[in-house]
Parts: C-alpha cells; structure tokens; sequence
C-alpha cells in the first residue's frame, strides 16, 4: 500500500481482501478511527498503523509499521493476484508544462479520444486513433490532427489499412506507445483453462496490433472488476500473453481525483516494456483533501445559456420529474435497484463515476436535471475546446465511455520517466 496521510475504506477493503462493509464496522464499533470528510471517511495513516498493531496483539503478532519489513500473518493474499508490483514516479514537477516528446503513440479502441487528449497533453504526438463508433470517429476527426481509422478491426481490410495510415504517418520514425482499453466480457473458464470467446477478439487483435507493430511500450486501460474476474485469472493471462510476445507489464488501479479530475473514478491501468526499464506509474497529484469537486468544476455552467455548439443542451423534465430529482440525496441513485444510473452528483466531493447507461446519465447536485454532455465532460476533464459530434445521446455515450485526459495524461508522463524522456 503506498505512503500516504490518509486511505479510503475502499483501498483499506482491498488491502486486508475484506468488505468495504467490514471496514465500516470497525470504524462504528472504534477499532479503526476514521475522518469525515463530507459523506466520505477518510483514515489516518497513524490510525491505520494502530488498527493492524490491534489485530496482531490479538492473535500474537509481533508489531510493526505499516510500511516496515514485518508482514502481517493473519491477512490473507489478494485473491486475484500477489500485492501489486507498483513503480512510482513523481510527476509533479512536469505537470502544468510538459516539454514536447518525439515519442509517438497510437491509440486503439479510442473512441472520442479522452486518452490520445492526455497523452497529447503529456506532449507525446498522436499518429493514428481506431474505432468502430462513427460518431466518435467524427469527434476524434474534429479535436486532432492525426487521422483516424473507423472500421471493424477484426476485418483484414480494416486492419490494412491502419497498418498502412500508421507507416505513411510515422514515415520512417519509430512507433513507442501502443494504447487501447479492451472489451472484457467475454472471458470464461472451463476447468482451470481461460476458453475462447468471440467477444474476446479484440483483446486478441490488440495483442496481434502490438505484435505487428513492435512498440517500446504498450498501455491497457479497462474497469477495475477486471482483476477479480475469474479469481485473477484474467489479468494474469494479460499479463501473460504480453509476457509471451516480450512485453514485462505492471499494473494497479489509479483514480482520477488522484491527478485532479473532477471525478472518483478508478481504472486499471497496464504499463509494459519490451526495453527491460522499469514501467512507472504516476504517483498521485493530490490528496483526497484537495480534490477538485464537482462544484468546483461546473458551477459556472449553472447560468450559461443554452449552447448546441458547445454541448450545453440541458434537458427538459416534467414537473414531477423534477421535484424528485431535487429530493433526491446527493451519491444516491433516484430509482431503487441501480447503484449507477440516474446518480445525484455530491457537489462539495469530486463526482461519483459519471457514464451514460441507456439514458441513466448523471442527476445535477443542484438543478432539476441530468447533466448535460459540457458538463460531463468537465466531470471528465476535457477542455472546452473539445467538441462533441453527433446527436445529444451519442455525445453522451462518448463522454460516459471515455478516460479522463488528466489521467490520461498522468499515464503519458509516466512512460516519458520509463522511456528517459523527461528530465
């Protein structure tokens, strides 16, 4: 576990392969003191160090620090994996003005381009971006210089002709990043073996793009249920499978809020290497005390006019419609039995994941209303310059399905560090 003032439930919960549930009763019965912040509570390092102190006393355990070489007996290992193997590097002081890189990188599966916008942030040069989704093909088209590929990349024809787009772009110069996020549905077991699945193909095309195209390095990014599905079995094959043609991956979850998006949402990220340098990670910008909330990052879009060019179409409810979106408490959802969809944004907290999930967007903290596409993507941390295609609930779906350009580019600096590019 990195060294930090303070740690959420849910990382301690991961730690010990507890329940959040468990870790809250420790905290009501005062085993484990705990801040609140907010809704949320936050727990000291020192009061961390006493709880594991107070557990080992219990079952005849040596003390010791929360950071030192003694090892707790009594926790169990992680199910899905041994403890992660996590390279940290200290991005800070090249955040707000990144040098530009001759490093380049294409990105897979890209949809709008949250993160081909980060690592272009992290001064990195895009070369070619590739999806099905035309809508968000056109919003990619619209936002970059660099061209963009819209087909099926199962299909021989489509994989030509990005494989052609990326040489004719790099025009002799060398490919570093290959990146993309993956469908994972499509994973299942028989016996202890990890079967074939047809949604698996675009797992399996990703890997056949980085054999084909020999990056230096490869950057994976998918939901955090990953790791625990299958037990673990799953990530292990990625990382296996990458190990199989050259590629020594680390990987852990990042939150956003962690590198000053507006928003608690976690993803895990892969970094491999077929350089034998050490895969980094970027350590975290800010603490949890000094999140951007949501507040913070649209209140100024509370008066705005309506604007179509700018994605700032609010939606019209009917009265009762209304009256319940403004009873309804903040982090909770308006309809019981979704746990994500029609969510009340906090206001004074960084956002709750925001997404599109069939029309369930995200309820405004202080406004009658879902969330309007401009103000998602201030949730994401895109700019305002960046402009969304398509019709209002395409715009959505680009946005919900979309990483964060700030955490994308956090992800950028940090293969600049692995790669000796930043100074």
């Amino acid at each position: 576990m990195e060294d930090r003032a303070f740690y959420s439930i849910a990382e301690i919960a991961e730690h010990f392969n507890l329940s959040q549930k468990s870790i809250r009763r420790y905290i009501a019965g005062g085993q484990l003191g705990a801040t609140k912040v907010g809704s949320t509570y936050r727990i000291p390092k020192g009061a961390l160090e006493n709880f594991i102190n107070l557990r080992n006393h219990h079952q005849g355990c040596d003390e010791y620090d929360l950071f030192g070489n003694v090892v707790e007996k009594d926790v169990p290992a992680r199910k899905n994996s041994s403890p992660d193997a996590v390279n940290w590097c200290n991005i800070s002081v090249k955040w707000e003005t990144p040098e530009g890189s001759a490093m380049t990188f294409v990105d897979c599966f890209c949809g709008a381009g949250g993160l081909s916008k980060g690592l272009e942030l992290a001064g990195i040069e895009g070369v070619c971006g590739l999806d099905w989704f035309k809508e968000a093909g056109m919003t990619y088209e619209r936002n970059f210089d660099h061209p963009f590929v819209n087909g099926d990349i199962t299909l021989p024809e489509t994989k030509e002709k990005f494989y052609s787009t990326v040489k004719e772009r790099l025009n002799g110069r060398h490919l570093d990043i290959v990146a993309g996020g993956f469908p994972c549905q499509g994973f299942s077991m028989a016996g202890n073996r990890i079967v074939d699945d047809p949604r698996n193909s675009l797992y399996k095309e990703l890997l056949e793009i980085v054999r084909h195209l020999k990056p230096d390095y490869v950057i994976c990014e998918n939901v955090k249920g990953l790791r625990s599905m299958l037990g673990g079995k799953v990530e292990q094959k990625i990382l296996e499978d990458f190990r199989q043609i050259g590629y020594d991956m680390n990987v852990t979850v990042l939150c956003a809020a962690d590198y000053k998006v507006p928003q608690k949402r976690e993803r895990v990220i892969f970094i491999g290497n077929r350089l034998g340098r050490t895969n980094y990670h970027p350590e975290p910008l800010l603490i949890p005390e000094e999140y951007v909330t949501t507040g913070e990052a649209i209140a100024d879009l509370m008066d705005h006019p309506e604007d179509k060019a700018f994605n700032h179409v609010p939606t019209r409810h009917k009265p009762e419609m209304e009256a319940r979106m403004l009873a309804c408490p903040e982090g909770r959802s308006l309809y019981k039995g979704y746990s994500d969809a029609w969510k009340k944004c906090p206001w004074n907290e960084p956002s709750c994941t925001v997404k599109e999930n069939h029309g369930g967007v995200n309820i405004h903290p202080k406004l009658p209303r879902v969330l309007t596409a401009r103000e998602m993507a201030r949730l994401q941390s895109f700019p305002d310059d960046f402009i969304f295609e398509g019709p209002k609930n395409k715009q959505l779906v680009q946005i919900g399905n979309a990483v964060p350009p700030l955490l994308g580019k956090a992800i950028g600096l940090a293969v600049r560090k692995s790669a000796e590019d930043l100074d």
